[in-house]
């Protein structure tokens, strides 16, 4: 290998959703960027989710104009990448009244300007198949799109390597980076900086950095749904759960009354941090989850009590006999308790990136663009 092929401007440290963000944010500038993971495709959180880029309900701030900028480069790279689209928009079903009043809290806020509440008559129109007649109403977001991640990661990938010239380093682990130098088990690279995204690898590149942050990682449980009758034209699905988790509702008023009321019925569903997020795939299949547990090293068991309390409220959502489960996965991701992401900085050169509440599809692109910015200075009109 020449030394031109080993010697950068940019090296990114991990290939999921958060390292290629970065990949783009530079290469948009012209920066010469490799990519460097130790497995032979992204095989952590960026792929075992549900592709679902979520605005509404994100933390307002920071974290929701993020997801808004992040939506905005996700409808760019789609198309630029031929990255299928399969489904827009966002439903939110009120299963109490709590639940609704929940959702006028929400609209009185800068994040509801273009969402609506949906009477219980008037669900029909957003597609078939909800047991409406239960609802207190319903919240709809126009904002969300749903990828299919296991796809669309390595599409993105591809698409960097063609349209932008970054160059990927599969199976190739990293030892040591403190730019301009990296180690790697492929000999040494150089690269003016380095943006290290370890997802949840918080061991392997500058531990004692990470240590600091008193991380943890959190495991959750999702599934794949036989394809049933399924309208097409229903948007992504969540319910009343979601809303007390999610702290764009969770940190309104009315979610106080909610919570309570939720303790005293779905007790079981809030200890496994459960809550419904149902999309569809292009056969009509559905992902559908999940939960959350947390520990350093969260145990490889999957029990089936917790797969049963997902498809519980599933249960109450959609009308209609449960399809089979086809398929089931844990996956892991990075988890603080009093953060939602953190950059930290070791050198001028060297940035160590981690989504820290399971949003990196919904915001890496938008905190790409931060981080870049600050190593390289402000841009604008940086092109596709």
């Amino acid at each position: 290998m020449s030394a031109s092929a080993r010697s950068f401007d940019l090296a990114v440290v991990g290939a999921g959703i958060c390292g290629l963000a970065h990949a783009l944010a530079a290469a948009r500038r012209g920066k010469r960027v490799v990519v460097f993971d130790r497995d032979a495709q992204a095989n952590g959180a960026s792929i075992r989710n549900f592709g679902f880029i979520t605005i509404t309900g994100q933390q307002a701030g920071a974290c929701w104009a993020r997801a808004m900028r992040s939506r905005e480069v996700w409808s760019e790279v789609a198309e630029a990448a031929r990255i299928p689209v399969l489904q827009r928009g966002l439903l939110t079903v009120a299963r109490r009244p709590e639940a609704r009043r929940v959702i006028e809290d929400f609209l009185a806020t800068e994040m509801g300007a273009e969402c609506r509440l949906v009477e219980p008559a008037g669900l029909a129109d957003y597609g078939a198949g909800l047991r409406a007649g239960r609802f207190a109403g319903a919240l709809y977001s126009p904002h969300e799109m749903r990828v299919e991640s296991r796809e669309a990661i390595p599409q993105l990938a591809a698409w960097l390597a063609e349209r932008h010239g970054v160059v990927f380093h599969y199976q190739t682990a990293v030892h040591a980076a403190a730019p301009p130098r990296l180690e790697t088990s492929a000999g040494a690279f150089e690269a003016g900086a380095v943006v290290v995204c370890p997802g949840d690898d918080f061991r392997t590149l500058h531990p004692e950095r990470i240590a600091a942050y008193g991380l943890r990682r959190c495991l959750l449980h999702m599934m794949r749904l036989a394809p049933a009758a399924f309208d097409p034209a229903l948007p992504a699905v969540m319910s009343d759960l979601g809303m007390v988790r999610y702290l764009g509702y969770a940190e309104l008023p009315a979610a106080a009354a909610l919570a309570r009321r939720l303790e005293a019925e779905q007790a079981a569903h809030l200890d496994n941090g459960v809550h419904l997020i149902v999309v569809r795939s292009a056969d009509g299949s559905l992902v559908v989850g999940d939960s959350h547990h947390y520990a350093a090293t969260p145990p490889p068991f999957a029990p089936t009590r917790v797969d049963d309390l997902i498809l519980d409220e599933y249960a109450e959502v959609f009308d209609g006999p449960l399809p089979p489960v086809v398929e089931r996965w844990t996956g892991t991701y990075a988890s603080a308790a009093d953060r939602l992401m953190l950059v930290d900085r070791p050198s001028d050169a060297l940035r160590i990136v981690l989504i820290t509440s399971g949003t990196g599809a919904s915001t890496s692109f938008a905190i790409a663009e931060e981080v870049i910015d600050e190593l390289y200075g402000s841009a604008h009109g940086v092109p596709a």
